[in-house]
């Protein structure tokens, strides 16, 4: 039909199924997925290559994104659609549009993959949607702008941080109710579950809280302090783990570095220079690169772990805010 446009969701559908490898089952494609705020799209690159392969439109303010267990689907919080969206990665089309409450912005799947556990910022709340039945099952009213959002390895509980109380809530699924409120630092943002921790970022105060999760007492605080940057500018939010679960990697946000935390030691070992605001953290399979999402440089640092360096710099859309690796 030529000379005719793609209507806009037939165009998705097909620039999606393309990135994807053109496969029916496509799976570990390698590709990486960025979120870009500003420009209401998804960036999609070739994780060998290390280039950009599309830009696609998809929502308005796609934030944290995450992929399902078997790896098949993408979910994308879109905060002002207030909706998540679920993309089939293989067949390059959104299978559903998910209402899970005013602008969800994190969330985190189930052990079993049938709840999404979303905050919502502006309703100060944690909504628990069913995957099944596509509908919301309960809400449970938390401190003002939550954000980070992690469920136990047993599926049991959910853990919420309250940017304005300083708090993270642990929420009793089976009852549906906060069980206990965990004062941390200064405007905690994101979590990490390591071993039988919980870290929780404190942007406002430079560190990392450490949450045991057997009795839900802090245990320790990492602080970050990385030469020549001033105190204020040290803001943590987004973190990753090695696949061997031996090194912990933290974005220090304003601070523009990465830092580089051994998990046995809890120590700092070092600092790495990357964009404009380091935001979300991801690492590939291998643990032999790290990507970081730079907010205000609009642009994705690939960083040799081997090294400690910046290898490569992309530009991936204005403000991006989540890396996703499908490998």
């Amino acid at each position: 039909m030529r000379g005719r446009k793609l209507r806009p969701r037939l165009w998705l559908a097909c620039a999606l199924f393309a990135a994807a490898g053109g496969t029916a089952q496509a799976r570990d494609t390698g590709r990486i997925f960025v979120t870009s705020e500003k420009d209401n799209a998804i960036v999609v690159i070739d994780g060998a290559r290390g280039e950009v392969m599309a830009t696609l439109p998809i929502c308005k303010r796609p934030r944290h994104q995450q992929l399902s267990a078997d790896r098949q689907q993408l979910f994308v919080a879109c905060s002002d659609d207030h909706r998540v969206l679920v993309w089939d990665i293989a067949a390059g089309k959104v299978m559903a549009r998910l209402d899970v409450g005013e602008d969800p912005e994190m969330f985190d799947l189930s052990p079993d993959g049938r709840m999404l556990y979303v905050s919502n910022e502006e309703d100060s709340a944690l909504t628990a949607f069913d995957l099944t039945t596509r509908k919301k099952l309960f809400e449970v009213k938390v401190g003002g702008e939550p954000e980070g959002v992690k469920v136990s390895a047993d599926g049991k509980l959910v853990y919420v941080t309250s940017e304005v109380a300083s708090l993270v809530h642990v929420i009793d699924v089976a009852t549906r109710k906060v069980v206990k409120n965990i004062a941390v630092g200064k405007r905690p943002r994101r979590f990490l579950l390591v071993g039988g921790d919980l870290w929780v970022t404190n942007e406002l105060d430079g560190s990392v809280s450490i949450i045991r999760t057997g009795d839900h007492t802090v245990q320790g605080t990492i602080a970050f302090k990385p030469q020549g940057m001033r105190t204020e500018d040290v803001t943590p939010v987004g973190m990753a783990l090695s696949p061997d679960g031996k090194t912990a990697y933290v974005g220090l946000g304003r601070a523009n570095h990465v830092g580089v935390v051994d998990v046995a030691t809890r120590e700092v070992k070092g600092y790495v220079l990357v964009g404009k605001r380091a935001w979300g953290l991801a690492v590939s399979r291998d643990g032999k690169r790290l990507y970081v999402a730079n907010g205000l440089s609009d642009d994705m640092t690939i960083v040799d772990t081997a090294t400690l360096k910046g290898v490569r710099t992309l530009k991936v859309g204005r403000v991006p805010h989540t890396v996703v690796i499908d490998d």
